[in-house]
């Protein structure tokens, strides 16, 4: 498969994720695309994103979530240089939570 293609698809799926406004749907969407760890990782990377946010310490996130020094610091690293959770905290986490 060429990269043009791979980027084809990658959008689609964006889009279709986006598409889904229906929390079961999603459920039903992602428990037929991901294997249950997948889907427990990235809730796991979620999570300790939330937890960063609130300003927990990395050894607090570690102790809550189990996730591993390495995944965190990506997801830290994340927090801080990237725009997703940024985007996302800002709006729909802060006026839910």
């Amino acid at each position: 498969m060429n990269s043009d293609n791979n980027q084809l698809f990658i959008r689609q799926l964006y889009e279709t994720i986006a598409s889904i406004s229906d929390e079961e749907d999603c459920r039903l969407f992602f428990n037929d695309l991901c294997t249950n760890k997948e889907i427990e990782q990235m809730a796991q990377r979620w999570q300790a994103a939330k937890l960063l946010k609130q300003g927990l310490t990395y050894n607090q996130v570690i102790e809550q979530t189990d996730i591993s020094s390495a995944t965190l610091s990506r997801v830290s690293r994340a927090l801080q240089y990237g725009e997703g959770y940024r985007k996302i905290f800002s709006d729909k986490v802060d006026k839910r939570d």
